[in-house]
């Protein structure tokens, strides 16, 4: 075989020590996550029992507990998502797929990569201010996920408009020749075909909502209390979406008072169940994206 061509020649020494260090590089930052994940479990998961994941704190009953912070971080993370996920692909879609190019796509892309970069704690001034006083909301739950929609929703726009970019131009030229409208070629080719890069963008918008706690501390509040169920269906129903207009903790956010508490243990305990659940959520949203594959 010919040294001239690809396959007779021979690999350089600079080769191999490119190679070594995208593996060494690769390693370094699986360690990294992995000490980290250990650390926080080894200092916490003795504080993680069933009292601890099933009661609220009570100076009365001598509990520790955070049942209602947990409620309170599926709250917020819910309503966050339900806000600013069908925004966001909507817009992302709109941007990709019907406006033309120009000036005015490329001040609204500019303005939404921008917005990505504002500070967590610029976010809770501005919803304070605006949802929680202006709007008459105060500090609840409510106003914390309206705030967060508006943080995620650069998020979720862009790692959308990336993932839409990625269909081939081929796939929409064929739809559309075939007869297909626009918007039944873009529902049932382009986001089916997308969608793990819009999966992506939502992971990462979920992510950063379970992580906040900056802006969530002007906004939600530190309330950590449960609805006194125990009236009839309609009744607990009605006291759960109640509860969006309380104040409410999050896990991020008790992590932090018990730290300034000087609560380590209840600190890294919380911490080892942020880990679940963030873990949890993922694996959902995998499975839910891939059953929304097309076959």
């Amino acid at each position: 075989m010919s040294s001239k061509t690809l396959m007779g020649r021979k690999k350089r020494p600079v080769d191999t020590l490119q190679k070594l260090a995208i593996y060494a590089s690769a390693g370094i930052s699986v360690a990294i996550l992995l000490g980290i994940i250990g650390y926080v479990f080894v200092k916490g998961l003795g504080t993680v029992n069933w009292t601890f994941l099933t009661t609220v704190t009570s100076a009365r009953k001598q509990t520790t507990g955070i049942l209602g912070n947990i409620v309170n971080t599926i709250y917020i993370v819910v309503i966050s998502l339900l806000i600013a996920t069908p925004i966001g692909v909507g817009s992302a879609i709109y941007l990709n797929e019907y406006a033309k190019p120009g000036k005015m796509v490329s001040l609204i892309e500019s303005t939404t990569e921008i917005l990505s970069g504002i500070p967590s704690i610029i976010f809770g001034l501005f919803g304070m201010i605006f949802f929680g006083e202006t709007l008459g909301l105060g500090y609840s739950i409510m106003t914390g996920s309206l705030t967060l929609s508006l943080m995620v929703l650069p998020l979720i726009t862009r790692n959308t408009q990336e993932a839409l970019r990625t269909v081939p131009d081929s796939y929409r030229s064929g739809a559309m020749g075939m007869g297909a409208t626009r918007w039944y070629m873009i529902r049932t080719i382009l986001l089916p075909s997308s969608m793990s890069g819009i999966v992506t963008g939502i992971i990462l918008a979920l992510g950063r909502i379970v992580g906040e706690s900056a802006a969530l501390l002007f906004t939600a509040g530190s309330g950590y209390k449960l609805p006194n169920f125990g009236g009839a269906l309609g009744e607990n129903l009605t006291k759960l979406a109640e509860k969006v207009l309380e104040s409410g903790g999050t896990l991020t956010i008790e992590l932090y008072l018990q730290m300034q508490k000087g609560k380590y243990d209840t600190a890294f305990g919380i911490g080892c169940v942020l880990i679940i659940i963030v873990l949890l959520l993922n694996l959902v949203t995998k499975v839910v994206a891939n059953r929304m594959k097309p076959v």
